[in-house]
């Protein structure tokens, strides 16, 4: 479980909630379902339109890495620990006495250049592969943050069409006063959920998702170079201190 996601969503919705409670307000002046029904529904549509199918099941899917971490990204000190050893390994035995060890490297994309450079493939093509790989990784995971950030740019401008809608279904009953704080009601909420999904819900998806897929691409790009250092026969004490700049700068 991401802890700090969790307690990022619950801190605003308590914020807010809580922001309202204390001016006086009721939990159930903000719960209106016709309002819901436009602002959640529309922004549906709208985000459905504008996106494949494939796209919003990657988006679906995606969801959650939000809140529990991936269990399948190793950590950098591991994978730095790990290169250090298959480095001291090939210096010793050769790169062929590697092909046992990559059964025991669960990271599919470390084990893939470990064993494209047992098979010999030359070091500026296994570069190029393996970048070549990390953009496709890249174009394909920030599919699903664009589905999430379109989300958080409909849901605002979908919250003033229902606030439209409402006041003019307060201008069709003015002259029966009961039915006017109804209407002024899902003009105001519908407002609020648009502007609060957006910003609450949809766009730190959105940012939390770039940051999980710029985190991967980093360990990519420390796999790479760790795995062109054991090709190319380094010293593992000197392959270690290079790797560990890649923790400096992550810090």
């Amino acid at each position: 479980m991401n802890r700090i996601s969790v307690i990022g969503i619950l801190l605003s919705l308590t914020a807010v909630f809580g922001g309202n409670l204390l001016e006086g307000g009721k939990i159930g002046s903000v719960l209106q379902g016709s309002a819901a029904l436009i602002v959640f529904g529309g922004t549906l549509g709208a985000t459905f339109l504008s996106f494949s199918i494939k796209d919003i099941k990657l988006a679906a899917r995606t969801v959650k890495e939000v809140f529990y971490v991936n269990g399948l990204l190793p950590e950098m000190n591991f994978i730095i620990g790990d290169i250090v050893t298959l480095a001291g390994k090939a210096r010793r035995d050769g790169l062929l006495a590697l092909d046992n060890e990559t059964r025991n490297i669960n990271y599919l994309f470390f084990r893939r250049a470990v064993r494209l450079a047992i098979d010999g493939l030359d070091p500026k093509v296994l570069q190029n592969a393996l970048e070549q790989e990390i953009r496709t990784f890249e174009e394909e995971n920030y599919r699903a943050v664009k589905v999430f950030e379109a989300a958080g740019g409909f849901a605002p401008t979908i919250g003033i069409i229902g606030a439209v809608l409402g006041l003019i279904h307060v201008m069709e009953n003015l002259s029966d006063p009961t039915m006017l704080g109804s209407g002024i009601a899902i003009a105001f909420v519908a407002t609020i959920y648009g502007v609060a999904s957006a910003n609450l819900v949809f766009l730190p998806i959105a940012k939390k998702l770039a940051n999980n897929v710029e985190h991967e691409i980093f360990i990519r790009e420390m796999i790479i170079d760790g795995v062109l250092g054991i090709q190319s026969g380094q010293n593992p004490f000197y392959l270690r201190e290079q790797l560990s700049s890649f923790l400096f700068r992550k810090q």
